[in-house]
């Protein structure tokens, strides 16, 4: 570099010192500072909102849900769809686990009011079979340890079951969700 370049350099670094150094107030300083916190609490407002009642994101653990869902699969979970609706029959959610309060995926088989019968390896709602096009051809459903084969959901709660039949801890073993439990519509 030639010695007027240098000189040229060295004076527009300067100017520019000196305009920065006239626009730092104690001010402006705290405008910025003031400016920074908005930013940051209405961020962290807006994540509290959307992820409570709008949409969050499920990790899958275990088997249960499969073939519909894969064990450590990543879905979403509309928790919108259950505050201006109920929900219904064949719905895959997340509920809440009645004895360690972990996250569970599984699907609502029934709703409140209806009977499950669980006779020969088959499933009845209200003495009629039940549908099951997202089970692996052949697989039954069996009752754990209860004395007989006939649930009833009262009030609000809700018979759920994963779609692994027999790798899948539900409301079989750990009775009816009630409606508070179930945290929203897992879409995939």
């Amino acid at each position: 570099m030639t010695y007027l370049a240098l000189k040229k350099f060295f004076r527009d670094v300067a100017f520019y010192l000196k305009i920065w150094r006239l626009r730092i107030s104690w001010p402006w300083f705290f405008r910025q500072c003031w400016s920074l916190v908005m930013i940051l609490s209405l961020s962290t407002v807006s994540y509290l909102l959307i992820s409570r009642f709008v949409i969050q994101s499920v990790q899958v653990v275990g088997d249960s849900m499969y073939p519909t869902l894969i064990n450590s699969g990543h879905y979403w979970l509309d928790r919108y769809s259950y505050l201006v609706s109920e929900p219904r029959q064949d719905d895959i959610v997340a509920v809440r686990d009645p004895q360690d309060n972990m996250l569970l995926v599984k699907r609502i088989i029934a709703v409140p009011g209806q009977s499950v019968c669980l006779k020969n390896g088959r499933v009845y709602i209200d003495g009629r079979l039940l549908r099951e096009p997202y089970l692996l051809p052949g697989t039954p459903t069996y009752a754990y340890d209860r004395n007989g084969n006939e649930f009833v959901s009262f009030g609000d709660k809700y018979f759920v079951m994963g779609d692994n039949r027999n790798n899948s801890m539900d409301s079989r073993y750990f009775g009816a969700v009630p409606r508070q439990d179930i945290l929203g519509k897992v879409v995939e």
